[in-house]
């Protein structure tokens, strides 16, 4: 049995497993965009969103940690590139896995996996995931915002000053 093993083998070696997961890595960060069977697909997107979440710090500790992992100095390079610029705000969740069908010769589940950041499609035109300037944030919480309390708050004292004046002019008449 295999009570609380949670990584999947994909039927092969350690060390065959660790180099299959390094160049799944290396072509996903340089094309960002891949596709694979289903399972590679989940696998790499543990191994890989570890060492996007070290690239945000530009660090030569966090550089050399990723090249541990990558071993490619191009694939590095891209990481804490332009790859660090797009993902800098975000608070996880860099991957998509998009499920693409099955494959003709053996029906394996494919997928497409590639970073959420580069692809305009699925972001509204935005590049990156930046939101214009004049948009809000939403939220998903239901709570007031300190900004409209104050403006009421602003507009009560308003009114209230425009009262005490009419009366101060009336009197003076």
């Amino acid at each position: 049995m295999r009570h609380g093993k949670k990584i999947n083998h994909l039927s092969r070696t350690a060390a065959h497993r660790k180099a299959l997961m390094k160049n799944l890595s290396c072509a996903l960060i340089q094309h960002k965009r891949i596709n694979t069977t289903l399972a590679k697909a989940k696998a790499l997107r543990r191994h890989v969103e570890p060492i996007i979440t070290k690239s945000k710090d530009n660090t030569t500790h966090s550089r050399r940690t990723a090249f541990k992992y990558l071993q490619q100095k191009d694939a590095v390079k891209e990481l804490f590139g332009p790859i660090r610029e797009k993902i800098g705000n975000r608070p996880g969740g860099y991957l998509r896995i998009i499920k693409t069908g099955f494959r003709q010769g053996d029906a394996a589940e494919m997928a497409m996996i590639e970073f959420v950041d580069f692809n305009e499609i699925y972001n509204g035109g935005t590049s990156g995931g930046k939101k214009e300037e004049g948009k809000k944030k939403r939220t998903r919480r239901s709570k007031k915002s300190a900004s409209s309390s104050e403006t009421k708050a602003a507009a009560v004292t308003a009114a209230a000053t425009a009262k005490k004046t009419e009366k101060a002019s009336g009197e003076e008449e």
